[in-house]
């Protein structure tokens, strides 16, 4: 079903950047620095032209914009540096002559198969690409790939963008502005057949400025974990994306307020979404007892608290993690919902108003103790606001886009939703027989808030 076009390198132009070029890692990185799987993000584009004409007309552009973008994004055309003695910290780097992986396939799959709503979750693994392997210098240093990138053509229909990359490297909000920039980048030149500077000026680069953050007084001790192994089980799973118009949210906020304690000051989308889904994932559970503790983990960006200030365009990771626990008992009952919402609700004011470093510094011990065998865990990935569905290359908007490697875990996927609207996209993969009962109870819970 698929045919290698072409493995190459992209690197920033030449004499770019200084060499070396290195970033240390702040405690925001370090929680990350053994998150597995990869993040995985794909991008379905329509192309109703033949492979030929792809790789004569649109690749040299999307390679030529890429190489530019990366000499200002330079950490995902680098490495992850683990220096031989334990006690020297790891960091980033970019030598001359760096790159990341960049591979072109062609597909025989139907494009409109891929792009559909409901479908068997490993349709998609083989347009992702794999970081290459780590490699060990003669004097011991670990150097670690920290991105790759593929393109799979399928012709006369469409083609995909998908990016593997190591989280430690750069969150979710760093990933879409690097996107931007590079689709932003490649619609300039494809409309004006040229590299025109002029381009450039209206796109905002990235800071890499981290004094901030190194420097917080309270910024916790740095420390690396150990490497566990995980088994992930994509067997029979169903992929499958949901759409919340604009409408029914509005109509579920109306319920969830009316619902809620006198506590619960504000019903966001996010929280009315979160809290349906939750609800409708652990009612879908087997082989849970009611006084089994559920799990719901969501991350904030700290990029506007005050105590940093950090500029919207700060690169690299920028999070801190809040994991509500309810029994089991309680969500599934009758006001299951409304007992999801107060305490998603609950989280998102504290962290408005606590310091978000307690946050940053347990975000991977509890995820690694929350993401074991048996255990009730939701977590969520991307956001509404990334606004991911305005990534255009030139080529027109996305046909769909979701994360990949949500079908590792019992993970979903926000995002805004493709025809606008104001309304919110979710997405999600669940073994074959759970998901025929999650959509049955999320379609009769839906159904049923939205008549009143």
């Amino acid at each position: 079903m698929m045919k290698l076009i072409e493995e190459s390198r992209v690197s920033p132009p030449p004499n770019s950047l200084p060499s070396p070029t290195t970033l240390p890692l702040t405690f925001f990185d370090v929680s990350w620095f053994y998150c597995l799987p990869p993040v995985q993000r794909i991008f379905f584009y329509d192309f109703p032209h033949p492979t030929h004409h792809f790789l004569q007309t649109t690749l040299p552009i999307l390679k030529h914009s890429l190489s530019l973008t990366l000499q200002h994004f330079f950490p995902f055309s680098s490495n992850l540096i683990i220096p031989p003695d334990s006690h020297d910290a790891p960091y980033i780097r970019y030598l001359h002559g760096d790159s990341l992986s960049f591979t072109v396939s062609e597909s025989s799959a139907s494009f409109n198969i891929l792009v559909s709503d409901s479908q068997d979750a490993q349709n998609w693994h083989p347009l992702v690409p794999n970081l290459p392997s780590p490699r060990t210098e003669p004097n011991g240093t670990t150097v670690i790939p920290l991105m790759a990138i593929q393109l799979t053509v399928l012709p006369n229909s469409g083609f995909s963008i998908c990016l593997t990359f190591k989280h430690v490297a750069a969150d979710g909000k760093s990933l879409h502005h690097f996107m931007k920039y590079w689709a932003s980048l490649s619609k300039a030149i494809a409309n004006n057949n040229n590299n025109n500077n002029n381009s450039l000026s209206s796109l905002d680069l990235p800071s890499h400025e981290r004094d901030k953050i190194l420097k917080h007084p309270k910024a916790p001790k740095l420390t690396y974990l150990h490497e566990d192994s995980y088994s992930y089980s994509y067997v029979d799973k169903i992929r499958t994306s949901l759409v919340l118009s604009h409408e029914q949210v509005q109509k579920l906020k109306k319920w969830g307020l009316d619902k809620c304690n006198d506590t619960t000051r504000h019903m966001s989308t996010f929280v009315v979404t979160c809290s349906l889904i939750w609800f409708c994932m652990v009612k879908s559970e087997r082989n849970t007892g009611d006084d089994d503790l559920c799990n719901f983990l969501f991350l904030a960006d700290c990029r506007d608290r005050p105590e940093y200030s950090l500029p919207k365009t700060y690169f690299g990771n920028c999070l801190a993690s809040y994991t509500v626990v309810v029994k089991k008992s309680e969500l599934v009952g009758k006001d299951g919902i409304v007992v999801a919402a107060n305490g998603i609700e609950r989280k998102i004011r504290d962290f408005k108003s606590d310091d978000v470093l307690l946050g940053a510094e347990v975000l991977m011990p509890d995820y690694r103790e929350l993401s074991k065998p048996g255990m009730s865990l939701v977590v969520v990935a991307g956001s509404p606001k990334l606004a991911i569905y305005e990534t255009d290359f030139g080529w027109g908007k996305p046909v769909r886009s979701d994360a990949v490697h949500i079908d590792a875990f019992g993970s979903i996927s926000l995002s805004n939703c493709r025809d606008g609207g104001g309304g919110i996209e979710v997405g999600l993969a669940l073994e074959r027989s759970r998901m025929a009962t999650f959509i049955n109870i999320f379609q009769q819970q839906l159904d049923s808030i939205c008549s009143i």
